[in-house]
């Protein structure tokens, strides 16, 4: 069974958006950020999953976790994080549409926290809100088939792999099929998605950013509450994949080289010969035609090159 939510215009667009910037991502000649940003991102993305619970370790706090140190705060703050280094360490290891993955995944997230990791939750709850009860999740006898449901979703679906991990997501947090640990597990298995749907979102702390949306990542899952659908979460969760990809485009992509950097790189290129403005182009694949024009036109004022013929036959050649 399809879950419910709207197919709108704007989610068409989003989605549009991410897949351009993919697209901008796999055309680096370097496809994977250097070790330093990927720990950092980890960090990141750890630190700010477990911050929305409530936890107060700080990023040097975790970093330091990961690196094997000692730190001081409180035990049950530390077991988390590293309950959550473990799960997202083992990431690519997980099944996305298998029960018993999901299931193994929440033991290890929530190991030594409370008595029932990796079961569903047998009572059933309410979610609070300051003091008013804000969602009554299903009785705790339909989680299993609610979750078998679900994951049929993810399986058979032909819904965006992108819209489907952002319903899945919603859809967990109103089912609630854990006695806790569902937040930091509704996370966890959204990043799994994106990994599976494209290995860069393995380096991508989406969970940093909501972090730092908190108030609206809460406010998109009780508008979707409210309609009875994940159309507004959807909406939500692609705008802050999409600002992920971003941040994580622009902190490794490599800087823009000047006109005198691509003049001296065409210079040891072409060496001697005679080269055409196409040919300059063809070195230097991103940048327009007019910006080949101005390079060149540098170069002669310059006098770096030598410009003979005319128009389309006008061939140039480094003094």
């Amino acid at each position: 069974m399809q879950p419910p939510f709207q197919l709108t215009q704007e989610i068409l667009h989003a989605v549009g958006r991410i897949e351009r910037l993919i697209g901008r991502i796999e055309g680096l000649e370097q496809p994977k950020p250097q070790p330093h940003l990927r720990k950092s991102n980890f960090v990141r993305t750890i630190q700010g999953s477990l911050a929305i619970e409530g936890n107060t370790l700080d990023l040097g706090q975790v970093t330091a976790l990961l690196e094997g140190k000692r730190v001081i705060g409180r035990k049950e703050e530390i077991r988390e994080v590293l309950n959550a280094i473990k799960a997202y360490e083992g990431l690519a290891k997980f099944d996305p549409f298998c029960v018993k993955s999901l299931l193994k995944a929440h033991r290890i997230m929530m190991d030594g926290l409370i008595p029932d990791a990796g079961k569903w939750r047998s009572g059933n709850v309410g979610i609070l809100k300051g003091s008013a009860l804000s969602h009554i999740a299903p009785k705790a006898d339909r989680v299993p088939y609610l979750m078998e449901d679900l994951l049929h979703f993810l399986r058979s679906e032909d819904t965006h792999p992108l819209i489907r991990s952002c319903i899945f997501h919603y859809e967990l947090e109103f089912i609630h099929p854990f006695h806790d640990g569902n937040g930091r597990m509704g996370r966890f298995w959204h990043t799994l998605l994106l990994y599976r749907y494209h290995p860069a979102f393995e380096f991508i702390p989406i969970e940093s950013l909501i972090r730092e949306h908190q108030q609206e990542y809460y406010a998109a899952l009780e508008a979707s509450d409210r309609s009875g659908e994940s159309t507004a979460f959807v909406h939500f969760s692609l705008r802050i994949i999409h600002q992920s990809l971003e941040e994580f485009f622009s902190s490794f992509a490599p800087q823009p080289l000047t006109a005198h950097e691509r003049l001296a790189r065409a210079k040891q290129h072409f060496a001697e010969g005679e080269f055409s403005r196409k040919n300059y182009r063809e070195l230097f694949k991103t940048i327009s035609t007019a910006t080949a024009s101005r390079d060149l036109k540098q170069g002669n004022e310059e006098g770096l090159l030598s410009r003979s013929g005319d128009k389309a036959l006008t061939v140039y050649r480094f003094v």
